[in-house]
């Protein structure tokens, strides 16, 4: 391998472009180069080599008996570089990238990731999951989902779900809380990062907020999440954050009242990029899902 730091790889390229096509002309527009250029590179490489490729003749280029086995093996080489080049771009086509908080992916996406496999087993999928507000138009992100209200520059949003806030607690918790006015002797556990507040709750219930005890305090609505199920409190959470805890009844939502938030859940893909049938097939895919979710959360109302 070190002989061939000796030679350029783009004088190899010329080489092996005129051996294959024939021609300086036909070699030069494959390379997007000009004909004087190819020439030049053919040049170098044969001086690097210390050997003639080509004879030049009043019709054009010939190739030298050296040069007819130098370019066979040169245009397999070349063939073999092509197709690993393929094994990176049909990875990047079969790979889907997904930009989610990291409480949407852990919480709501991950348990339901396998039915995506199931149904699509050549896509392969790559969860960002971050909080930041990834440029779609810059990366490798193939869809987003985010929270807000659906006004995001340069992305093409479709509303997936919108948010609905309601307070959630251990059963141990909620056996105690008989009426609205109760939660002022619990501890409220406090998204510091959030985006709700409890006044749209309490005024979706008819009632005067109550004070609650100091409770804890966190920066992410997972550890919210987690506290709330070990029993430290009422959080003020929203249905996909909540949906499986409420399901397998780590959680309950005492009260039956749910708020509008005036924000939601939204898909996000570029503005300026056709989508791609992986990028289709996953937004049927979420969709379906959220559906069943929703209907999971009316069953349990229903049963309440």
């Amino acid at each position: 391998m070190a002989m061939l730091n000796r030679v350029h790889l783009n004088g190899l390229r010329a080489v092996e472009a005129v051996a294959r096509l024939g021609s300086l002309a036909a070699a030069a527009s494959e390379l997007n180069v000009s004909v004087s250029a190819v020439s030049q590179q053919i040049k170098r490489t044969e001086k690097q080599l210390g050997r003639a490729l080509f004879e030049r003749t009043a019709s054009g280029l010939v190739l030298t008996e050296f040069g007819a086995v130098f370019t066979t093996r040169l245009g397999a080489g070349f063939r073999e570089l092509a197709q690993a080049v393929a094994l990176a771009d049909e990875a990047s086509e079969c790979t889907l990238v997904v930009s989610v908080a990291p409480a949407f992916a852990s919480k709501w996406l991950l348990p339901r990731l396998s039915r995506h496999f199931a149904r699509h087993p050549n896509v392969l999928l790559r969860i960002d999951a971050s909080g930041r507000i990834t440029d779609l138009d810059r990366s490798d992100i193939n869809i987003g989902i985010r929270m807000g209200d659906g006004t995001w520059p340069g992305v093409r949003a479709e509303l997936l779900l919108a948010q609905e806030v309601f307070p959630v607690c251990a059963p141990s918790i909620a056996a105690r809380l008989k009426s609205i006015q109760d939660l002022a002797q619990t501890c409220a556990i406090t998204d510091e990062q959030s985006m709700i507040s409890w006044d749209s709750w309490f005024e979706a219930a008819g009632v005067e907020p109550v004070t609650f005890l100091k409770g804890a305090r966190f920066t992410d609505p997972m550890l919210c999440l987690e506290s709330a199920i070990a029993g430290h409190g009422v959080m003020l959470a929203w249905q996909l954050l909540t949906a499986d805890a409420l399901a397998d009844g780590r959680l309950v939502a005492p009260f039956g009242v749910r708020a509008e938030s005036g924000l939601g859940y939204w898909m996000v893909t570029s503005a300026s990029k056709s989508e791609s049938r992986k990028v289709r097939d996953f937004k049927i895919w979420v969709r379906e899902e959220i559906e069943a979710t929703m209907a999971q959360f009316s069953s349990l109302e229903s049963a309440a």
